[in-house]
């Protein structure tokens, strides 16, 4: 009997998978290291590589790159990856390595995407891409015209809560949707006596830091994707907290937004209000909440659950303030189920952009994705300075 025939192997079994360089930039950092690194490719790895339709498997093999040789180096070997450098120009060099990927600073983050696609290589980003509209618009055409395929992080969709909450706006749960309230942060210690749970870069506009510019990217795609375009926007911002301490102790004026208060209207008349807080102490069901609120029903989904309440199961309080409240609102709300299972967010997007490179499937989160975020992000702070709702117009490259 032949090989296949002792092993019950078919043939896509035996065929070792195919590899796909990849340069890896930034991922010493927190995000970089634990959601793109470690949760992402390298379990990926462990698992035998991506899946394709056809049966076969790609295998990533990434180059780790940054400045500080000794700390990749050991994050590279703590980890099982071979090769490391501490020289990007020597690494998108090799015309072996054909994706490269940043999730380092924002303010670096456009030239090196800039680099990378002038070597000829696919690239794929954490946002925001840019701190500037015109020239995040740039690095989009760039990719475009070389016809290098490119994408940008958008892991929010993937939360299980949100996935839970696109069940429900699918099947028509909320009737006419109406309004979208989010309430998303924490408290960030100042660093004095106790460490900060954040990048201290996050606290200087220097560095491309604000709590503005970081989250109103994110609610772009969730807004446009779940509910509707993004039409207008008001917003406020806050520096709550001036004086942090960073890393090794020494304190520094914080002088960036730590909080942003945000209205937009969407499209088909739909209201939705963000806030955004690193100055907030949590007494909700998590760190990030949305409230959806339809004719027919309403629902509030959270990083992992996703609760609802129908019309008909909705009760009906009166407003009396002169006794105790006897309608134990929590108990209303009937869970979403698990129905599914869901891997972590950042490594089923990595998967989807593996496939697009290699197979060629669909892809929607590309860099101009990423051009409407800092877009929103821009205008939220026009908005903030001006005291005024700012329109959102439509982007071309």
């Amino acid at each position: 009997m032949n090989e296949k025939a002792n092993t019950g192997q078919s043939a896509a079994e035996l065929t070792a998978p195919r590899r796909l360089g990849i340069i890896m930039h930034g991922v010493t950092g927190r995000m970089g290291m634990n959601q793109h690194l470690i949760r992402s490719i390298a379990a990926i790895r462990a698992d035998g590589g991506v899946p394709l339709a056809d049966g076969t498997r790609v295998m990533p093999d990434p180059i780790l790159v940054g400045r500080n040789a000794a700390k990749v180096a050991e994050l590279a070997q703590k980890h099982g990856v071979e090769r490391w450098s501490s020289d990007i120009d020597d690494a998108l060099s090799n015309p072996d390595d054909t994706v490269f990927f940043d999730a380092g600073t924002t303010l670096m983050r456009c030239d090196l995407l800039e680099k990378a696609i002038r070597a000829g290589k696919h690239v794929y980003c954490e946002k925001p891409i840019a701190d500037d509209v015109a020239r995040a618009l740039e690095v989009a055409k760039l990719a475009r015209d070389a016809g290098v395929k490119n994408g940008v992080v958008q892991d929010k969709l993937f939360l299980p809560g949100l996935i839970k909450l696109k069940r429900l706006i699918d099947a028509g749960f909320f009737g006419r949707i109406l309004s979208v309230r989010g309430e998303f942060g924490y408290w960030v210690f100042e660093g004095d006596w106790l460490p900060a749970q954040r990048p201290s870069w996050n606290y200087r506009v220097k560095d491309g830091g604000g709590i503005m510019l970081d989250m109103l990217c994110h609610w772009r795609y969730v807004l446009d994707n779940l509910f509707g375009d993004v039409k207008s926007v008001s917003c406020l911002g806050a520096t709550h907290i001036p004086d942090r301490w960073d890393e090794n102790g020494n304190h520094y004026n914080a002088d960036s937004d730590d909080a942003a208060y945000a209205t937009f209207e969407l499209d088909g008349g739909i209201v939705a209000h963000i806030n955004s807080s690193w100055a907030v102490r949590v007494r909700r069901d998590d760190l990030v909440t949305f409230q959806v609120d339809g004719t027919e029903g309403s629902a509030v989904a959270g990083l992992t659950k996703c609760v609802s309440q129908h019309r008909a199961n909705t009760p009906k309080p009166v407003w009396n303030p002169d006794e105790p409240q006897t309608i134990d609102f929590y108990d209303t709300w009937a869970e979403v189920p698990d129905n599914e299972p869901y891997p972590n967010g950042f490594r089923a997007q990595w998967e989807m952009f593996i496939r697009h490179i290699v197979a060629d499937t669909p892809w929607k989160y590309d860099l101009m994705e990423g051009v409407k975020g800092v877009q929103l992000a821009t205008l939220g702070m026009q908005s903030w300075r001006e005291r005024r709702w700012i329109d959102v117009p439509s982007l071309e490259v």
